[in-house]
């Protein structure tokens, strides 16, 4: 399941949506490549914050070509109550997840994803998650 981290970064070094597909797929072999509907709203908060016109249907673009080569999973009842759970055990550890993060991380955990991301360090908190960097 892709982050939006992993997707921004793409995007910032010219790629196109096939190209980064292309890489992650060369990471994670025959694995089926996704993204959470949380990452969707993440990119498309970056759209909406673009600075130009130019950035912003470029970014558009990307989006729109991601969505049409992948699924877009959905937040469960059973993602968010599991994502509660960890959520309440890491804070009472002092550790804090980004909701964001938390529920990509454990949609991709229920689902039986890995995570591809360029920002492991809110991933790895989540138990048995496999974080892929990329």
């Amino acid at each position: 399941m892709l982050d939006s981290t992993a997707v921004v970064a793409a995007e910032r070094q010219g790629k196109n949506a096939r190209q980064l597909l292309e890489v992650v797929a060369l990471e994670t072999g025959d694995e089926e490549i996704a993204i959470s509907v949380m990452s969707v709203l993440e990119l498309a908060h970056g759209i909406a914050r673009a600075n130009t016109t130019e950035r912003r249907e470029r970014r558009q673009r990307f989006l729109d070509d991601l969505l049409t080569g992948v699924p877009v999973q959905p937040i469960t009842i059973q993602i968010a109550l599991r994502a509660g759970q960890i959520d309440g055990q890491k804070q009472e550890r002092g550790f804090r997840i980004p909701l964001s993060d938390l529920l990509i991380g454990v949609s991709a955990l229920e689902l039986g994803y890995s995570v591809g991301t360029s920002n492991i360090r809110h991933f790895q908190l989540i138990p048995g998650l496999r974080v892929i960097s990329i």
